[in-house]
């Protein structure tokens, strides 16, 4: 125990010492956290400007633009007389998107066929194609209740009711009930954050040991190691209580986690990024080079842990790929457990490979350092 004890103060006053492994440790959680939530803030995306092209003139595509110009997600600005005049506009950035409609719009919906509205959308981000596209496929199921309505002779409100939408839905979102871009994305990157910050903040100290051991790591005993794990776990603790419950509380993104759950629950995860990170850390030969080893990994782990991508349209290599960092199992409890109120017993597979990371990384680390 004294030996833990001496190491763990040790490598405490090592690291407030050094202002390079303070900054990752302590600053960049800090101020990374409130930087993204406050970039996504908005949530949504509105009123994107818009480019008609109406060739039909008619009463039925005047009533397809009002109604999508009326929708909160896209605005028309322009209505121009052809493509390429429209095209001219999203190339000065005027507008996002160009809705095309067609010179036989109205007279195919009179013949009784299917009439067809094109949408082209500026690919700069994927919010402007969903605003533009869950526009108008809303105005345009709308307008077909409306047309199949005005063909039924002498029915009443009720037989109108049922034709035109015999299968009543309303789409709730669970986890995110306003839609909105910084509850889906923002509990995934304070998780990532945390496993980032530690990965280059202890990279550099191991970095900065072995430049000053002339060039090798000196050997560490498990009560060493335990004493380093020990300080790192100090410093980080009020780092992940700030990043996991004080930024969300800030921007009102969901918290529906009990603090005792999220408390266990990110117990193993910085344990596991501690010892992954000093684990790494052998191949960190000088101060800068972990930035250059670590950085890039932030993105790829994000698409990895199954958030931005189905986690089951990922191919099984990637899957068991992405299971060697905390970051995915993590990520994963997390939003079940912030966002959807789940107990320690609906994420316990996350919960026990965490454990399970922790205890292989510990491992690694004693015979890296042996």
């Amino acid at each position: 125990m004294r030996k833990i004890i001496l190491a763990y103060l040790h490598e405490l006053k090592c690291c407030t010492s050094d202002i390079g492994v303070m900054v990752f440790l302590l600053l960049v959680p800090l101020g990374y956290p409130l930087l993204y939530s406050y970039i996504y803030s908005h949530q949504v995306v509105r009123e994107i400007p818009v480019a008609v092209v109406d060739h039909s003139q008619s009463n039925m595509s005047h009533a397809f633009t009002r109604n999508t110009d009326a929708t909160p997600d896209v605005a028309v600005a322009y209505s121009c007389i052809d493509i390429p005049s429209a095209r001219q506009l999203m190339e000065k950035d005027k507008v996002k998107g160009i809705i095309y409609i067609p010179q036989n719009f109205d007279s195919t919906i009179k013949n009784g066929e299917q009439a067809h509205v094109s949408i082209f959308c500026s690919m700069a981000s994927f919010f402007y194609y969903k605003a533009i596209l869950v526009a108008c496929t809303e105005v345009s199921l709308s307008l077909n209740s409306h047309i199949q309505a005005t063909q039924l002779a002498r029915a009443t409100t009720e037989e109108i009711k049922i034709t035109t939408s015999p299968l009543p839905n309303e789409a709730i979102g669970l986890s995110n009930p306003t839609a909105g871009f910084a509850n889906f994305i923002i509990p995934a990157i304070l998780i990532l954050v945390l496993q980032q910050v530690q990965l280059l903040g202890i990279g550099m100290r191991m970095g900065t040991e072995y430049e000053k051991n002339g060039g090798q790591y000196p050997s560490l005993g498990i009560n060493r190691l335990l004493g380093r794990g020990a300080a790192y776990l100090t410093i980080l603790l009020p780092v992940a209580t700030y990043a996991l419950c004080v930024v969300p509380h800030i921007f009102g993104l969901p918290q529906l986690a009990d603090g005792t759950t999220l408390a266990l629950f990110a117990l193993p995860y910085l344990l596991a990024c501690i010892f992954l990170a000093m684990t790494l850390g052998c191949i960190v030969h000088s101060r800068e080079s972990a930035m250059l080893l670590f950085v890039f990994t932030s993105v790829p782990l994000l698409f990895l842990s199954g958030i931005s991508w189905p986690g089951s349209s990922i191919p099984l290599f990637w899957k068991v790929f992405s299971y060697i960092f905390p970051s995915t199992p993590a990520i994963n409890g997390f939003i079940a457990i912030n966002n959807m109120g789940a107990t320690l017993a609906d994420v316990s597979f996350e919960y026990c490979v965490l454990w399970v990371q922790t205890a292989i990384y510990f491992a690694a680390s004693i015979i890296i350092r042996k």
